[in-house]
């Protein structure tokens, strides 16, 4: 059976890509300290990181009722649908990773107190594996040309109708030789990692006519010699008018102030939302605090695929608040450590049963909760209000 493994793949992430993904407008020219972060955080990465890939031909594919892969059985109803359109024979499971030296770098930077470094290389970490998954991609669409076949999109846990609690089934399948892990949430550990399926299949002539199963179209690999489609970034349609929690002028004005979104090439978001509010108690202290969300793209309902929330940088007013004074270390795992809607698309919020509590703190779960709906609520108005296409590409 095929196997491509990679220990040490060449990682070149494009200076647009990676500004796209830190949430900087397209037409924005980085300079000064923007600048010395991005060459500091690439001169670390390229002489401490360990990325890798590792691409696997499984033994058997069925598709009946479930999406059967060796065995296993994963209830992905649009994973099904995609393989069965496609007349899908055979498959190739992928992981990927930025290795763990990142992710404990980015750690000691926010130990340090280094915010600004920290954001730089996370973000560069999301996209040396969007990078990887793109390079593995290419790999898998010269092997398969050279056999007669084609490869579908990559699919994964906790994209829009695949359970995240599959993921450490899909993991169990790969011939792994350590180095990732799942945890019993479905989150892989090191969280900048990714595992996935792409399709294989023989019917090379249905791609014609099946447009939305060709990978091309979401691939940023330029100089591709297989492309069979130009590469276009996401668009978002506008839909009907969803029903809010509140009133759009307020969601306008959240849009234009406190939102920024960045279109990354494979089709998914990042979206940066800064909140502003004041401690219940002692003076009323200013709070401001940055949500960062991570979606999958428009085609597959814009899943959540991760959440965080951390005080701005700079900003002490948390430090006042009732809970923090009375256990720093659980208030802020609670603001850190939540994640409502992961792995559910962004559409949810509107459906999302939540008690209405507009105090400006995080004490409560209440609280946060609330605060959590009126970013994702702002996030979901950018994406289907009219114009976002352009805010986008």
């Amino acid at each position: 059976m095929m196997e491509f493994i990679e220990r040490s793949p060449n990682v070149d992430v494009e200076h647009a890509e990676y500004q796209r993904m830190l949430g900087y407008p397209r037409d924005f020219v980085m300079e000064g300290r923007a600048l010395e972060l991005e060459a500091m955080t690439r001169a670390w990465f390229a002489e401490n990181g360990r990325p890798w890939f590792v691409a696997q031909e499984v033994n058997e594919l069925r598709l009946d009722t479930n999406v059967q892969i060796d065995g296993a059985s994963f209830s992905s109803r649009r994973l099904l649908d995609t393989l069965q359109q496609a007349e899908a024979h055979g498959a190739v499971l992928i992981a990927a990773s930025a290795g763990p030296e990142a992710e404990q770098y980015a750690q000691q930077l926010w130990r340090e107190e280094k915010p600004d470094e920290y954001f730089f290389l996370e973000v560069y970490a999301s996209a040396v594996v969007e990078h990887l998954i793109t390079m593995a991609g290419a790999r898998l669409c010269g092997w398969a040309e050279a056999n007669g076949m084609a490869v579908l999109p990559h699919y994964s846990p906790g994209y829009a109708e695949w359970d995240i609690s599959e993921q450490n089934r899909l993991l169990q399948l790969m011939r792994l030789d350590g180095g990732l892990e799942a945890l019993e949430s479905g989150a892989l550990r090191p969280k900048k990692s990714l595992i996935g399926v792409f399709g294989l299949t023989r019917k090379t002539e249905n791609l014609v006519r099946l447009t939305d199963l060709v990978p091309c179209d979401r691939c940023s690999f330029a100089s591709c010699q297989y492309r069979r489609k130009p590469y276009r970034r996401a668009v978002v349609p506008a839909p009907a008018t969803p029903a809010y929690s509140v009133r759009a002028k307020a969601l306008e004005r959240w849009v234009a102030e406190r939102l920024t979104l960045a279109c990354k090439s494979d089709g998914t978001i990042h979206a940066r939302f800064r909140y502003e509010g004041t401690t219940c108690t002692n003076t009323g202290r200013a709070i401001t605090t940055m949500y960062d969300v991570t979606l999958g793209s428009q085609h597959d309902g814009y899943p959540i695929q991760e959440q965080r929330c951390a005080p701005a940088p700079g900003d002490t007013g948390h430090q006042h608040m009732c809970q923090y004074i009375s256990d720093p270390g659980a208030m802020m795992a609670a603001i850190t450590g939540e994640q409502p809607l992961l792995g559910q698309p962004l559409g949810d919020v509107l459906s999302w049963d939540r008690a209405q509590n507009s105090a400006g703190c995080y004490c409560d779960a209440a609280s946060r909760a609330h605060k959590w709906g009126l970013v994702l609520e702002t996030i979901h108005y950018a994406l289907h209000r009219k114009g976002s296409n352009e805010r986008l590409n």
